[in-house]
């Protein structure tokens, strides 16, 4: 006698996964702006912020019960370490080969510093505010997988962890082996003073070779140390 076959869980339909998505949009929108608010105004971050964690975690605890996919999400664990390790390596052969590599000039950097000359002094300002910065986009990833609880992407969620650190391991893999063969950044004010010599007095054939556009020879010293030509 044939085996009945498993009933396939029943997606979600079109409106009901287009809300929830519209819901993470909403969620990751309300992490960024109250993290924010540990520069404008700390007293309401403090306060702000452990109400938004709770609201997170208890909107998951509360679904997770009714999650139907655990047993892919198992099964992705494995393949999520393994990417995870990937990616852990990719960032050492990078760091390794970076410390031990010259410079160069990065012409993004020229191109960035030139118009920071150029663009009236509030739009320079937008542009430096650090509003979204690495953690943030460390939990908008916790964020996406996460989701799959909410029927907002596909799961396993686990599932779409593996394939971006994947990617973002194997981008890094080939940035580092071209920086290496061609080009690197140039040095940047929080790891310069660290990694390489930097002299007291600027030379000009520094000056020229990383600061083509400045005509003051004291720029490329305050572009080593505060990534601004003029102060």
């Amino acid at each position: 006698m044939p085996r009945p076959k498993a009933e396939r869980p029943v997606p979600p339909p079109a409106s009901r996964r287009s809300l929830a998505a519209g819901g993470l949009g909403l969620a990751a929108a309300a992490y960024v702006g109250v993290d924010y608010l540990s520069r404008a105004s700390p007293s309401l971050h403090g306060r702000l912020q452990p109400a938004i964690w709770a609201a997170l975690a208890l909107a998951t605890a509360a679904r997770a019960p009714f999650y139907r996919r655990w047993d892919a999400e198992i099964r992705a664990a494995p393949w999520f370490l393994a990417a995870m390790l990937l990616m852990l390596a990719a960032l050492l052969c990078e760091a390794i080969s970076v410390r031990s590599t010259a410079p160069l000039p990065d012409t993004g950097q020229w191109l960035l510093l030139a118009l920071n000359e150029r663009l009236p002094q509030t739009v320079v300002y937008l542009l430096r505010a650090h509003i979204i910065s690495l953690h943030h986009y460390l939990m908008l990833f916790i964020m996406l997988g996460f989701s799959a609880f909410f029927d907002c992407i596909k799961g396993p969620g686990l599932g779409i962890g593996t394939r971006y650190m994947f990617v973002m391991a194997v981008g890094r893999f080939l940035r580092t082996i071209t920086f290496v063969s061609t080009i690197l950044p140039s040095a940047r004010p929080w790891c310069a003073a660290a990694r390489y010599k930097i002299p007291d007095h600027p030379h000009a054939w520094a000056q020229k070779y990383y600061v083509p556009y400045a005509s003051d020879p004291r720029a490329i010293r305050r572009v080593i140390l505060v990534d601004m030509p003029y102060g």
